[in-house]
């Protein structure tokens, strides 16, 4: 069977402005900018917990305040709902670094039990594994648990790891889940060696798209020597792969785990699935100019005690 890949398209982090005809006068010009808008639905997952860490789940929609690049929005839609079914993408990274003791063996294992135990039976999850530069659809979207385990169980560990091309491809992927509530969950030991996009590129692309990047970096190298072998940048620390995971995470509104044992990483698949049950989705209607330029997004409550976790921006 062919394999069906996504391919990472890097976009250029500098917008070219459009060239005007030369008979344009600098009103034309300016009219052009006034009334060149597009219309877009945004729609924000988000999670406020109080100074303990614990989930707030009682707020309406009157608690909540959203600013687009500092200009406040009218909320349009507002839900909260603990039963409602997920869209989960689970990315695992099946690069030859997890082979290395049992990494992958133990993801799996976790990963079945999380597929069999935690998720719901009107959850959908869809399996992209990565290597060797290329993101593969293992499943697509499905209810079918047995059918996604008998593929996982099939896994095997080679190749270089694409990391950033990965992480920059599959949340539009992610994003194709037929439910509501959607999360990216990337399973991996955070090793970067074949990737043609760096870290910053990856996120350009990944915070644009209304998916929260859900990360666990499971069994980290915490040895340098051992990291060299591996190395194409001087970031390949050890303390650089814990922050390019984080920042994937913060950027996006989801979360990222560090563990090193797999009872840890069975307790991370289930915080994480606790903390999507939790969640509030709330949606406005941006009416932006459409140069592409990124638009900051700020979510607060009138609960200022709160901490409020969503995406930053598009």
């Amino acid at each position: 069977m062919r394999k069906r890949t996504l391919r990472t398209l890097l976009v250029g982090l500098s917008l070219t402005a459009a060239v005007l005809p030369s008979g344009f006068s600098q009103e034309k010009k300016s009219a052009a900018i006034d009334y060149d808008i597009s219309v877009r639905a945004i729609s924000l997952a988000v999670t406020v917990q109080d100074g303990g860490g614990r989930y707030i789940n009682n707020l309406e929609q009157r608690d909540f305040a959203i600013s687009e690049n500092g200009v406040k929005q009218a909320i349009t839609y507002f839900k909260h709902d603990f039963e409602a079914p997920l869209s989960l993408t689970v990315l695992l990274d099946v690069s030859g670094s997890m082979a290395i003791d049992d990494k992958l063996a133990e993801s799996k294992a976790a990963l079945r039990d999380f597929l069999t135990s935690i998720i719901g039976p009107r959850d959908e999850v869809s399996l992209l594994t990565f290597a060797d530069g290329e993101v593969e659809v293992a499943s697509k979207f499905t209810s079918d648990r047995a059918g996604v385990l008998a593929i996982l169980d099939k896994t095997q560990a080679f190749g270089k790891t694409a990391l950033n091309d990965a992480v920059a491809v599959s949340p539009e992927f992610a994003s194709k889940g037929k439910n509501e509530k959607r999360a990216l969950l990337l399973l991996t030991d955070g090793i970067e060696n074949d990737s043609r996009s760096s870290p910053v590129q990856a996120l350009e692309i990944a915070r644009r798209v209304d998916v929260p990047i859900y990360t666990i970096g499971y069994n980290i190298p915490l040895g340098d020597q051992f990291l060299q072998k591996y190395r194409r940048s001087s970031s390949l620390t050890s303390a650089g792969i814990i922050a390019t995971l984080d920042r994937f995470s913060e950027a996006t509104g989801g979360r990222a785990f560090f563990v090193n044992h797999p009872q840890e990483l069975r307790s991370a698949l289930f915080d994480i699935k606790r903390e999507l049950g939790q969640q509030y989705i709330i949606g406005y209607t941006s009416y932006a100019s459409p140069t592409g330029d990124y638009r900051r997004i700020q979510v607060t409550t009138s609960k200022k005690r709160y901490r409020v976790r969503t995406r930053q921006g598009y």
